[in-house]
């Protein structure tokens, strides 16, 4: 049996947990580090901590982190690297990804989204529902690009940086680390690290 443990027993887990499901692994179970944590997680068991999961590394064929926050997602998979545990990539079955794209460890592609030809996506990545990542882009690690938003060819995306629900990012473009793009902008324009861009074309939040 194919046993695969999550760590974040989240609604984005739960997607996670069915891709995973669906991509053919047959055991998956949740390990949470929130205070209070349920016993399920929708139909999947939740079965402690982190420090449990720790324990219990060999127990399973491999492990994700599947926590949608980039920087928390970054931090905990690299906890469980420097473990020796094996890190899972899940592709839903009706993702498309191309024979010569290159996910990194711990990477989710979900249902509809495509990555095309010499995309590069790196460590702890996340294709969300319908998105699309283009031909020669290159995402560094933890990046989120979230379900409906559109990467262009030849887009370069820094680490830890979000691309948020139905955002578009023309060709050619980079975004830095630890950006925001909020829901639905246009990117047309470099954008540099630890900004949070909005609108069409995408312009930096004005601090209240």
């Amino acid at each position: 049996m194919k046993r695969l443990a999550l760590l974040g027993a989240s609604g984005h887990g739960k997607v996670v947990a069915d891709a995973a499901q669906a991509s053919g692994w047959e055991r998956i179970d949740f390990f949470d580090d929130a205070p209070g944590r349920p016993s399920r997680n929708g139909h999947w068991p939740v079965e402690g901590d982190g420090v449990a999961l720790l324990a219990r590394l060999s127990e399973y064929d491999a492990v994700l982190v599947s926590i949608g926050d980039c920087a928390a997602r970054m931090e905990k998979q690299r906890i469980l690297q420097a473990a020796g545990a094996c890190l899972a990539v899940v592709i839903h079955p009706a993702a498309v990804v191309s024979r010569h794209a290159r996910l990194g460890p711990g990477t989710v592609v979900m249902a509809g989204a495509v990555v095309n030809v010499d995309a590069v996506v790196g460590p702890a990545g996340i294709i969300n529902t319908g998105a699309t990542v283009d031909h020669d882009c290159v995402l560094a690690e933890a990046v989120h690009v979230c379900p409906g938003a559109h990467l262009s060819g030849n887009v370069v995306v820094g680490h830890a940086s979000w691309i948020g629900v139905g955002a578009v990012v023309k060709q050619g473009v980079r975004i830095g680390e630890r950006v925001m793009v909020g829901a639905g902008a246009t990117v047309v324009d470099t954008v540099a690290d630890g900004l949070t861009v909005v609108g069409t074309p995408a312009r930096p939040m004005l601090s209240s």
